[in-house]
């Protein structure tokens, strides 16, 4: 078991190509696809649900006790509310997210037959016009709507291009990264994570690592309205670690370094022992890491455990600034993931009675008192 090699190079141009790709919840085929050529490009076998989530796998010495590794590719977004008499639309926001990280933002309106470019602005956007009212504005969703760069005037101008109710808008991420290893860009929650997840994968196969048991990596396309990893969990799973962000604002103990062990979020507490693992491989092979507990937070975990799937949980997270807004990290938390994800796969299972959904007594473990 070892600390493994790390293309930094694949992770972050795979980290691009994704960011480049939009998908709003709800409309996600095209970065689905394009995971998808990316495994066959590392030749690993996947399958598809209905709907789109991916299920890759990789072959350990036995079936099980089985492990996933789970990211998601959806992203925050909006959607057109209604058509505006002065040739704009009211927007509602896919996803949580505050009104005032959409005003200014450039998108792309999906149509069902096209796209179009435009802006989302506040409905007081000139100060020559507004003078004081634009500061008075409150940041609301009411108050913003979605300005296009075609010549329309009305409804019937709109309806022409093709624009309806409930057309899809994506918001330009605006990637940028910086020598010293930041990285600014909306949508890293959580392309970030799908790019450590393909980093972890391709970094097992450059090594021909050898996996104690089989290893299922998901990637899930409703994560941010709530759905996440609820249909795609084959039953031989016992043990499933989500990546997805960590906050870094004030009252918070994540960081833009290292990996960031979650205890806790909305949904409650993650799996004693399966954590406790992590953190004692990050001990082990002297992974730079800290613990955090969220409470305004869900992941991919919740659904799958709202669903009925009977399996230990864990949370780690690459340390984000602005979450849901103008975020940043940090190469050095992604790097720190892709290390503790390899040595992670290369451990044993923690407990051979979870081979089975359930059982006896014989083999349960205890937590110290």
């Amino acid at each position: 078991m070892d600390v493994l090699p790390i293309d930094q190079r694949y992770v972050l141009e795979t980290l691009l190509k994704l960011l480049h790709t939009p998908s709003p919840s709800g409309y996600t085929d095209r970065v689905v696809h394009l995971v998808c050529e990316e495994l066959k490009s590392l030749g690993v076998p996947f399958e598809l649900t209905r709907l789109g989530a991916i299920r890759a796998t990789l072959k350990g010495v036995a079936p099980a006790p089985a492990r996933a590794v789970v990211s998601h590719l959806d992203t925050l977004g909006a959607q057109v509310k209604a058509l505006k008499p002065n040739g704009r639309m009211e927007v509602v926001a896919v996803g949580h997210w505050n009104a005032r990280f959409a005003e200014g933002a450039r998108v792309t309106l999906f149509t069902d037959h096209g796209s179009y470019r435009g802006s989302l602005l506040p409905l007081k956007a000139s100060g020559h016009t507004f003078g004081p009212e634009v500061d008075a504005q409150p940041s609301e969703w009411s108050n913003i709507e979605l300005r296009l760069d075609e010549s329309v005037t009305g409804i019937a101008d709109l309806m022409k291009l093709g624009i309806y109710v409930g057309d899809f808008i994506a918001i330009d991420p605006n990637p940028e990264l910086s020598e010293n290893g930041f990285i600014n860009s909306r949508h890293l929650d959580d392309k970030a994570g799908v790019a450590v997840a393909l980093g972890t994968l391709k970094a097992l196969l450059d090594a021909n690592a050898k996996l104690p048991s089989d290893v299922y990596f998901l990637f899930t396309i409703l994560e941010e309205v709530g759905v996440g990893a609820s249909a795609v969990l084959p039953q031989e799973v016992a043990e499933m670690v989500a990546i997805d962000n960590g906050t870094t604002a004030p009252g918070q103990n994540s960081a833009e370094h290292g990996a960031t062990i979650a205890m806790a979020d909305s949904s409650g507490p993650f799996d004693y022992h399966l954590t406790r693992r992590l953190l004692l491989l990050c001990r082990e092979f002297e992974i730079p890491h800290q613990r955090d507990v969220f409470r305004f937070y869900r992941s991919d975990i919740a659904a799958a455990l709202q669903a009925g799937h009977d399996l230990r949980t864990a949370l780690v997270c690459f340390g984000i600034d602005g979450s849901h807004g103008w975020e940043r990290i940090h190469w050095n938390a992604l790097e720190s993931l892709i290390s503790l994800l390899c040595v992670y796969l290369q451990s044993g299972a923690l407990f051979q009675r979870d081979r089975e959904v359930i059982g006896s007594q014989q083999g349960f473990p205890t937590q110290p008192q």
